[in-house]
């Protein structure tokens, strides 16, 4: 479970076990978590599921996602790669 980046106390990381998903990216904090799908051309971030995250957290968790998407996908592709080498 690699972690791509540490921001405002939120973990954003992949999972190694999850077999055929499309670009998705996982974060936590605390005890709040969510994942979401994210749509490359389209540049969109879908959430496919969250728990105990408020409308202030996902507003959060989304902006960074925004903020970071050219280098969560680049992170995505990489770690696809090493999996598979």
């Amino acid at each position: 479970m690699p972690t791509i980046l540490m921001i405002q106390g939120w973990r954003f990381y992949f999972y190694a076990n999850e077999r055929h998903e499309p670009i998705h990216i996982h974060c936590q904090k605390g005890d709040a978590e969510a994942k979401y799908w994210l749509d490359v051309p389209g540049f969109e971030a879908i959430e496919a599921h969250s728990y105990n995250m408020g409308l202030a957290d996902k507003r959060t968790v989304r902006r960074i996602i925004f903020e970071h998407f050219d280098y969560v996908v680049e992170q995505w592709n990489e770690f696809q790669e090493k999996k598979y080498e």
